[in-house]
């Protein structure tokens, strides 16, 4: 194929895909609030989160996390995302829950981050919200996923959340707008290589 040719083929083939993608485009004329979750074995869940945080916020948005599991306050998105106007940043978990190894304890921690996260969910301001790590207690039954759901469908119309973790149930998963699933392929730590400051901390 002589390349005047190859180039036709091409521009054809790509002004296709340009009518397809164009007609997806107008077709989706729907503007709502959105439930996110972002779940699987692999690396990146929070990380994704974490670029959609800066994303709103270069729109200007008024963003609250909420960090279930993970108790500890020196991690590099809190150092820098709680210096920014309009984030909002609460750790609401004691650890994970195999060092905690207390299911009352870890309950009432749960229920109790809950209570604050209910109140984000009944304020318009707050325009994103993530849950980070939040798939564990509704997993480990520390939440009533039934309860909780109601909570978030319930919140503000235009109010987008963002749910993090491995294991997400069906339930959640059926209510969400978009669920990503990521996969463990290969991870550092299964060669021995701790966590990494600027990539897991």
């Amino acid at each position: 194929m002589d390349k005047p040719d190859r180039e036709e083929r091409h521009r054809t083939r790509m002004k296709r895909k340009k009518e397809v993608v164009d007609k997806a485009i107008a077709s989706a004329d729907i503007e709502r609030g959105l439930l996110l979750v972002l779940t699987g074995n692999g690396k990146g869940k929070s990380s994704s989160a974490f670029g959609m945080i800066a994303r709103a916020l270069g729109h200007g948005m008024s963003v609250s996390v909420a960090q279930f599991i993970k108790g500890r306050s020196d991690t590099g998105e809190e150092a820098f995302f709680s210096q920014q106007n309009n984030v909002t940043w609460h750790v609401l978990g004691e650890g994970f829950t195999w060092e905690t190894q207390n299911l009352v304890r870890d309950t009432e921690t749960a229920q109790r981050g809950w209570a604050v996260v209910k109140k984000m969910l009944q304020d318009p301001s707050q325009q994103l919200i993530v849950l980070d790590e939040f798939t564990y207690p509704l997993k480990f039954g520390w939440l009533d996923i039934t309860t909780v759901l109601n909570d978030i469908n319930n919140r503000p119309p235009m109010q987008h959340v963002i749910i993090t973790g491995r294991g997400a149930p069906e339930l959640l998963c059926e209510a969400a707008d978009t669920v990503t699933v990521m996969n463990d392929n290969k991870h550092a730590f299964q060669a021995g290589i701790t966590a990494q400051k600027g990539i897991d901390l």
